[in-house]
């Protein structure tokens, strides 16, 4: 899936490149505030993009004496990195610019432009929000689940991709930002009153303002170290149980090391009466069932402990 994300992201980044330049060339042939506000809006997603790429190169260095585990958290780090520059730049820019033209109004020109502008941009945020999106529905239909509404919220709720979902934040929110800024320049147009321009670039700091705030909460709960989804633990649980030697799971605790990698520690307590090769091949078999859910997870990753009154003779 890391391919599937870089795809995402370079389908991302070159078309808010693209978008953010002819966004900024219209702005200034405008004057329009809502116009600059998705220009900073478009260069801080360009941006943003870089960074993502960034974290994904680093989180798929190998492990080493210090970071034992690996970097996986790094694409984590950079994922709340991308939320606070969504916030600290698009939004405060855009907010910024609106009051600005509200204390100073001026009238817009040319509004023809924006219109072109804002079409093609719309265009561009389309074809790369359906990438994602079809990315993202192959991890429904990997896992052999039909994709319907409900899937794909669970999926969003429970994915630990920072970089599928980030991509998928910010063209939402732009595709959104462009609706906001169509109809405030629309209105200005029509009116000849510039107090909707500049309150649609009010409207759209404060719409970057909440996605950013969402992303931000997002990859915290991911640095701090959040589990597997209810789905796999419950699937594991019954897998771990179901093995003829096992007596209960004790206790199950797992932790994302990234995206695609997590470390999995369970206790058991096995049937009395078992000799030492009995409890090597029952945790043994404990091992391959919980890969059989978590494909990804790395065999050093794993550790199976067995309760130590009900085992050996």
């Amino acid at each position: 899936m890391a391919g599937g994300s870089k795809k995402a992201v370079y389908a991302a980044l070159f078309g808010n490149l693209g978008i953010a330049i002819t966004k900024f060339v219209a702005a200034f042939f405008t004057g329009s505030p809502s116009m600059f506000a998705e220009a900073y809006h478009s260069a801080s997603d360009t941006f943003n993009q870089v960074l993502l790429l960034i974290g994904l190169r680093t989180s798929a260095r190998v492990a080493s004496d210090r970071h034992q585990f690996g970097y996986g958290k790094d694409m984590f780090f950079w994922s709340f990195i991308v939320a606070t520059m969504l916030f600290g730049v698009s939004g405060v820019l855009s907010l910024e610019h609106g009051v600005s033209s509200l204390v100073d109004p001026h009238a817009i020109e040319n509004a023809t432009i924006s219109y072109v502008v804002l079409a093609i941009a719309f265009a561009f945020e389309v074809n790369a929000l359906r990438i994602a999106y079809i990315l993202f529905k192959q991890t429904i239909e990997t896992r052999g689940e039909k994709v319907n509404m409900r899937t794909l919220v669970v999926e969003f709720k429970e994915s630990r991709d920072p970089i599928i979902i980030t991509v998928m934040v910010e063209d939402a929110a732009a595709l959104l930002g462009i609706v906001i800024a169509g109809i405030g320049i629309f209105l200005s147009d029509v009116t000849g009153n510039p107090f909707f321009d500049a309150a649609s670039s009010l409207a759209i700091g404060a719409l970057l303002m909440a996605f950013a705030f969402f992303l931000a909460r997002e990859n915290r709960g991911l640095l701090l170290g959040e589990s597997i989804s209810g789905d796999e633990s419950r699937r594991i649980r019954e897998l771990v149980k179901a093995v003829p030697e096992v007596r209960d799971l004790v206790q199950m605790r797992t932790m994302h090391l990234g995206t695609h990698d997590v470390i999995v520690s369970i206790e058991v307590s096995l049937v009395d009466g078992l000799d030492t090769g009995r409890v090597a091949a029952a945790t043994d078999e404990i091992e391959q069932r919980v890969r059989q859910v978590l494909p990804y997870a790395k065999q050093e990753h794993i550790f199976i402990e067995v309760e130590k009154h009900g085992s050996l003779p």
